[in-house]
């Protein structure tokens, strides 16, 4: 398939800038992936879409405060954007500046795109591929975006982070640091509509994927096929295999919250034969999910808007059926869907293939 066929023309002002006054007040569009049926709830409908038998699967990743603004000894300014943090304390970044940075260049820390320096600055002491590697002159970097970092928000939100984006851009049961973008479908989920959920009885577990900046990366190939899906870190332990499993033998479906939980379960069932149980995982992963991929663990999701031929778009559109989602989307934009991460959400139940 080609990439121009995953687009679509959004309005500019359904593009959600902020997010709602309560998390769980958007709206939730439900497509039955085999019939291509739309019908359009309320987030908190999520209580009649989902059984005691089912499993919902969550993303644990945390999201660091991981944009920093540096300024280089000659003066110009550059914006750094952690991507990983290694174990040794140096990071891969993206680092955009005027001129690219050289070998051994110090970066001063500054709080603000037009302040003045802090005593912390970074070094230059490589590359690897598209990023830098930097080293911390002093301090280290979790201290750096603590004190100095700005939560990462998308491109598409056009401005600056906010101190309650600290909060608002981070699901409320975030755990394990590393993640440069939220895993949005999760952020609609709030305490009450959590509690409903387990007096409902229905089951729940974690994986996590670490979501680097490469979910933004643009599709550059005019034929899917041809591109090259970035890396990322996801760690799927002994629990989540096990209450897969259990999901399985009780009939239920295993409902990935986001389309990070899928390609954290979809890349464990690879590493089994087909029909067996899944067997814990932590490394990277670059699943590429287009139509025709076949989902082995997942039932249903839950998951946001996505960008026009993006990667996501097309996980979605091998889900729940290319034209289900083009139909959906023409719907959503039509009644006025909120899109992308801080918009509303979609329920898509899988499309069966015969």
């Amino acid at each position: 398939m080609k990439r121009t066929d995953f687009a679509f023309d959004l309005p500019a002002e359904l593009i959600a800038q902020a997010p709602l006054a309560e998390r769980s007040g958007s709206r939730l569009l439900s497509v039955d992936g085999s019939s291509g049926e739309c019908s359009h709830l309320l987030f908190t409908d999520l209580v009649n879409l989902v059984s005691s038998d089912d499993l919902l699967v969550f993303n644990n990743t945390r999201v660091l405060p991981a944009r920093l603004y540096a300024q280089k000894q000659t003066g110009g300014r550059a914006e750094i954007l952690v991507e990983r943090l290694m174990p040794d304390g140096t990071a891969l970044a993206h680092v955009r500046a005027s001129k690219s940075p050289r070998g051994n260049t110090l970066l001063l820390l500054t709080p603000n795109p037009d302040s003045d320096v802090s005593d912390m600055a970074v070094r230059v002491i490589g590359r690897q591929g598209a990023l830098f590697h930097l080293a911390p002159e002093s301090g280290s970097f979790p201290e750096a975006m603590q004190q100095l970092g700005h939560m990462p928000l998308p491109p598409y939100i056009e401005r600056a982070d906010s101190a309650a984006d600290r909060e608002r851009y981070q699901t409320i049961y975030a755990k394990h640091d590393g993640a440069v973008a939220a895993p949005t479908a999760g952020l609609h989920f709030d305490q009450p509509l959590m509690n409903q959920l387990e007096t409902q009885g229905v089951q729940r577990a974690e994986v996590t994927l670490h979501v680097g900046a490469g979910t933004f990366q643009p599709v550059r190939a005019d034929e899917i096929a041809d591109h090259v899906m970035h890396s990322e870190y996801i760690e799927v332990d002994q629990a989540c295999c096990n209450a897969v499993a259990e999901c399985r033998a009780r009939g239920g479906r295993v409902i990935a919250v986001g389309t990070t939980a899928v390609r954290s379960l979809e890349s464990v069932a690879l590493r089994v034969p087909e029909g067996e149980s899944l067997v814990p995982y932590s490394g990277d992963t670059d699943i590429f999910l287009t139509p025709g991929a076949q989902f082995r663990v997942v039932d249903a999701m839950i998951t946001n808007f996505h960008l026009p031929e993006s990667t996501l778009l097309m996980l979605v559109s091998a889900f729940a059926g290319v034209e289900s989602i083009r139909a959906a989307y023409s719907a959503a934009i039509a009644n006025r869907y909120r899109f992308f991460s801080y918009g509303d959400a979609m329920f898509l139940s899988k499309k069966e293939s015969h």
